[in-house]
């Protein structure tokens, strides 16, 4: 029996294989080795710890690194590396990466990438150095991504992968599946239909990879095709999320205005652009900005500072109705405990209501059609919170302040507060969607300030009229 001899691992490369081995996910201890070899200036030991990363594990890593540590690791990420890397990226850091990286390993990574991710990178950088890292690509590379960033920005153009599978009507199956085969390198890294095109490359239809595997090859691709859901160029990139959530695409072929095919949108964007409309709407409906590891403090203060001026401000508009009504609270006390119920359970209430409307015009679930009806189920809603909720705390009033006035002060100010809430809840992100402005980035304000200020105004003139 024959043996085969094996050099002996270095010390130094056993543990380097017992780092990927045993600190392959991005715990602190595999954190610091990064970080060590970071301040020593140890290039190739970083080379090694990351290489055999995953790149979204990369992107996670450079999130828990410091600006100065970041500056190191990128100059030793492996060009391939890097730009699988840089779409993973959180926003803000991958300015800064792209930032520190040389120009040429830049261009040698977008060549790496598909065009489409390409595109989202090249866009986020600054101009000069955009035209020195395009300069650095072959021709080809760059004129496909300067023809995709004369689109809109948020666009199926600027979104949109020119790599595309087509093939014409009078083909075969046997014909395309050769035709497949021969293209080797240059087939799109993910694609999962077989577009057919007219003499004019316009889109026909479509068939499924998996349906033209199971088909004999004498047959005519004419015969086994499905219609296909075309998005045109200047489509929103929303529009595009909403028409293949709609309809369950995994792809669709983007055309340009005279209808011919020019790329393919795949299912992985789209995921992409859910997650980011959703990230925003909740960003705005808390009232901050789109932030995120790599802000710096003045960055996250600048997107906070304006809508805490602008709470402030609805803030003193309850806080005028209050002082308008000193008197009355100075002769019954108990009404400076019990107001700010009303106002929270309200704006809370508020909250739920707009909630609902802005994720339901998001999802084009609500529109004119069923406004109404949206609109009569949330006053209904609030309605009956208000009977259930009221009585409790109407109770409770009563026998805390041992007046049976007071409780029935607060149970009414309740349910028409909560009445009012459903009202602004729901009319506020329809009216804001109606001026064509997103009903998720001043609703909750509005929303909020509207509770407060009738809250207030209704619990304490009730208890003027009804206590004094």
């Amino acid at each position: 029996m024959s043996t085969t001899a094996t050099a002996p691992l270095h010390e130094s490369e056993i543990e380097e294989h017992e780092a990927l081995d045993e600190d392959y996910v991005l715990t602190p201890a595999f954190v610091e080795k990064v970080v060590d070899a970071a301040d020593d200036g140890d290039g190739l030991r970083l080379r090694g710890l990351l290489e055999d990363l995953h790149p979204a594990d990369v992107a996670d890593l450079m999130g828990f690194l410091t600006a100065e540590h970041r500056a190191v690791v990128v100059l030793w990420l492996p060009p391939d590396l890097l730009a699988e890397t840089l779409p993973e990226l959180d926003d803000g850091i991958r300015e800064e990466v792209l930032e520190r990286a040389p120009h040429g390993t830049l261009a040698e990574a977008l060549q790496e990438l598909d065009s489409d991710d390409a595109v989202a990178v090249v866009e986020e950088m600054e101009d000069d150095q955009r035209e020195r890292v395009l300069a650095a690509m072959p021709d080809v590379e760059r004129a496909a991504i300067e023809h995709a960033l004369a689109y809109a920005e948020e666009t199926a153009g600027r979104l949109m992968q020119r790599e595309v599978m087509a093939a014409p009507q009078f083909w075969s199956v046997g014909d395309t599946i050769d035709h497949v085969r021969a293209q080797g390198e240059d087939l799109p890294e993910l694609f999962f239909d077989v577009y057919v095109v007219d003499p004019l490359n316009r889109p026909v239809g479509g068939v499924p990879i998996s349906r033209l595997l199971r088909a004999p090859r004498a047959t005519a691709l004419a015969e086994i095709m499905e219609p296909v859901n075309e998005i045109t160029v200047d489509q929103d990139q929303e529009e595009v999320a909403y028409v293949f959530e709609k309809y369950h695409l995994i792809s669709a072929p983007v055309i340009d205005e005279g209808g011919r095919l020019v790329g393919q949108i795949t299912v992985d964007d789209i995921v992409n652009i859910i997650q980011e409309e959703n990230r925003e709407d909740i960003l705005r409906l808390a009232g901050v900005s789109d932030e995120d590891r790599g802000s710096s403090v003045s960055e996250i203060v600048r997107g906070r500072v304006p809508w805490l001026a602008i709470n402030l401000a609805t803030a003193a508009l309850g806080a005028s109705v209050i002082a308008f009504f000193g008197a009355t609270i100075q002769q019954v006390v108990a009404l400076a405990a019990l107001m700010p119920i009303v106002s929270a359970i309200g704006g809370n209430a508020g909250t739920q209501a707009l909630t609902v409307t802005v994720r339901a015009l998001a999802t084009r679930e609500l529109n004119s059609s069923n406004a109404r009806r949206t609109f009569g189920r949330e006053l209904m809603v609030g309605l009956a919170n208000g009977l259930v909720l009221a009585p409790l705390i109407g109770v409770a009033a009563a026998l805390w302040a041992r007046d049976w006035r007071m409780g029935a002060v607060i149970a009414t100010a309740m349910v028409l507060n909560l009445l009012v809430a459903a009202t602004v809840g729901v009319l506020t992100p329809l009216t804001l969607s109606k001026l064509k402005q997103d009903p998720a980035v001043s609703s909750a304000v509005f929303v909020t300030a509207t509770t407060d200020f009738f809250g207030f105004l209704i619990f304490l003139g009730l208890a003027t009229a009804v206590l004094l």
